[in-house]
């Protein structure tokens, strides 16, 4: 029967695409990648010869309807994003809702997500969480960090390296110098680390060194 497949893709270690992944995105009729460019890349890696379409945050309103309508007309697709799962802070989440909408099965395959180390591995309480993604950018931000500022449960963030030092230095301000974060960067790559401590110590050690890679911030909760 004809579906939608949503396909995570390693984060940076190859070695983390699983054996379905590949067979699933080898038995599709077509993948979309969110760059066509950076996915030809791995399908190479890893021998699949499957047609690839663009489909991006940027095309996908447009992309969408024809899509379902080929799904209808009995083709199996598949999404991946860059690195990760499919619609968390990437493509994915209109068309997913699309084929829900029309009565076409979706399937999400389980795999590489950058949060989920991150989180583990920062040491902080994890049994209630919750994933913000990417802070707004200019309208909004404020509201967003005053009303988490309240927020009991540990949060996770993404950012990227040029804005972590104004991030950071946001959470001192609305959260507390002595709020804990953990820095996650690089994850499952060469280079991986992980700083944890107060808000404050965390801005003082990447202002002292210049963080680069992909960045998962995560903030203890307000303390009782």
């Amino acid at each position: 029967m004809a579906k939608l497949y949503l396909v995570p893709t390693p984060i940076g270690n190859l070695e983390d695409m699983t054996l379905r992944a590949i067979r699933v995105l080898k038995e599709v009729d077509l993948i979309l990648a969110e760059d066509t460019r950076t996915s030809g890349k791995l399908l190479q890696h890893f021998d699949i010869t499957t047609p690839m379409q663009s489909h991006h945050m940027h095309n996908e309103h447009k992309t969408v309807a024809n899509v379902v309508q080929r799904i209808q007309n009995k083709e199996t697709i598949a999404i991946i994003s860059d690195a990760g799962t499919p619609a968390i802070s990437d493509p994915g989440f209109l068309l997913t809702r699309a084929c829900v909408e029309n009565n076409i099965e979706v399937e999400c395959l389980p795999g590489a997500t950058a949060f989920v180390p991150a989180l583990v591995n920062s040491g902080l309480p994890n049994d209630k969480f919750v994933f913000e993604g990417f802070l707004p950018v200019k309208k909004g931000r404020q509201t967003r960090l005053k009303l988490l500022s309240e927020e009991k449960r540990t949060m996770i963030f993404y950012e990227s390296p040029h804005k972590l030092l104004k991030t950071l230095s946001n959470f001192v301000e609305y959260f507390g110098k002595d709020r804990l974060v953990s820095v996650s960067r690089e994850l499952t790559k060469l280079y991986e680390e992980t700083i944890r401590g107060t808000a404050e110590e965390v801005l003082i050690h990447f202002t002292e060194k210049p963080p680069k890679g992909e960045i998962v911030i995560v903030v203890g909760g307000k303390g009782k």
